[in-house]
């Protein structure tokens, strides 16, 4: 199953979270069976690099057939960094598929270059600084220097780059209008999950063992959303009240736009703004699990003349705007292989475009979010720069930018900003 996935991502250009999805939800494998499938093919995206340099001694890559090179990458990752599986049964399971790919030939090169691998184990890292960082961390050079561009100390550096390559860990949200974080921890306790509350938030829970969160009698109660901690902190920053206007300028599939009507007792008008309807249709299923009444959903381009049809004289908009997604590499490991140095200042013009869209619905007074999943200075501080010298009425109140290695949820920036009367 994960040698598919792989190869879906390798040769189609597919999501490993979507195919991941699809192919467990037709497999039929147990609970334990389904989480090794996850760190496989997480575990051969996260360190791919690293997998490569070890399996790059023994064997000539680039004249490896692709689907060959996945299984041997698979057992490589089991041979080097997962003790989970024996050695003989991580090679015996690559070999076999080499012989379905290619007969006795190829059966015999996967068995060869496999134990090689397994007996000399993983090279010694290279001596210098920048060229020791991008294996370990299995980066790709320009976006270990994305990152060195905003973060000058080369201790910090090295943390914030291995980080992006651990496994991120589960975050969910309380929904306090259906009872306390102390009675979720509680409820998660009765159905053998650990909840750890987060300290100086409200409502975010730290969790540990919990599956697949859809199975959980919890969250069909609509007690809790999955959310990263980073995440949370969008729609705290917006401050919804009661009787407002808000607009969640790029809904998605609602984390954001739930979390704004639960922060104002779903007592405001939150108007959720997509491009996709099938997002913005699990939006709807999530608001009505968590008993939320308050969201209006609008299939629209915020860069066409749509936009005030939705209104003007928003109290507060919340742009969490599409980005390179560099932050959440932990979650999405694919995304290393995938983004490439031009489409950083792609996406950044878009950004500009967007916010300029959603400043002229903003009221007097009123409270612009703006947010993305990434830590390149384009995004984040020098997009709100240019922002603030276009849009004079515009007054920056606050920005942050968390890490995983500091903050323990994804690299965001987010900036809020109000505008003047």
């Amino acid at each position: 199953l994960a040698r598919r996935v792989l190869d879906r991502v390798g040769e189609q250009d597919a999501w490993a979270t979507l195919s991941l999805d699809g192919e467990l939800a037709r497999s039929g494998l147990e609970e334990r069976d389904r989480r090794l499938a996850a760190e496989l093919v997480y575990g051969v995206l996260r360190h791919r690099l690293r997998l490569d340099r070890a399996l790059a001694i023994h064997a000539e890559l680039r004249r490896t057939p692709p689907r060959l090179l996945t299984a041997l990458r698979v057992a490589a990752y089991q041979l080097l960094l997962l003790d989970r599986v024996p050695a003989y049964a991580a090679v015996d399971d690559a070999v076999d598929a080499a012989r379905g790919l290619g007969g006795a030939k190829l059966a015999g090169f996967a068995n060869a270059v496999l134990r090689k691998v397994g007996a000399a184990g993983e090279p010694p890292l290279p001596g210098e600084a920048r060229a020791r960082l991008l294996v370990a961390a299995s980066l790709p050079g320009w976006i270990l220097d994305e990152l060195a561009a905003v973060i000058e100390d080369p201790k910090e550096l090295e943390r914030a780059a291995l980080a992006l390559a651990e496994q991120a860990p589960l975050f969910v949200r309380a929904n306090l209008r259906r009872g306390s974080r102390e009675a979720l921890v509680a409820r998660f306790a009765a159905e053998g999950v650990t909840a750890e509350p987060v300290p100086d938030t409200d409502a975010a829970l730290r969790l540990s063992n919990l599956g697949d969160p859809a199975q959980s009698a919890a969250f069909g109660d609509g007690l809790f959303t999955v959310q990263d901690l980073s995440a949370q902190g969008v729609a705290r920053a917006a401050a919804p009240q009661r009787g407002q206007r808000v607009l969640d300028a790029c809904a998605g599939v609602g984390g954001k736009s739930t979390h704004l009507a639960e922060l104002c007792d779903d007592a405001a008008s939150v108007e959720a703004a997509d491009l996709s309807a099938t997002k913005l249709a699990l939006l709807r299923e999530s608001a009505q699990r968590l008993g939320l009444h308050g969201i209006h959903t609008h299939v629209c381009d915020l860069l066409t003349p749509e936009l005030p049809a939705l209104g003007r004289d928003f109290s507060s908009v919340i742009l969490d705007a599409p980005c390179s997604g560099l932050g959440v590499l932990r979650r999405h490991p694919d995304a290393k292989w995938r983004v490439l140095p031009a489409q950083v200042e792609s996406v950044a013009a878009v950004q500009a475009r967007l916010l300029d869209a959603v400043y002229e619905v903003l009221a007097p007074g009123g409270t612009l979010v703006y947010s993305v999943c990434t830590f390149t200075a384009r995004e984040g501080k020098q997009q709100i720069g240019a922002l603030l010298q276009r849009r004079p009425e515009l007054q920056l109140v606050g920005e942050q930018q968390t890490w995983p290695h500091r903050d323990g949820g994804d690299a965001f920036y987010l900036a809020r900003l109000v505008r003047k009367h």
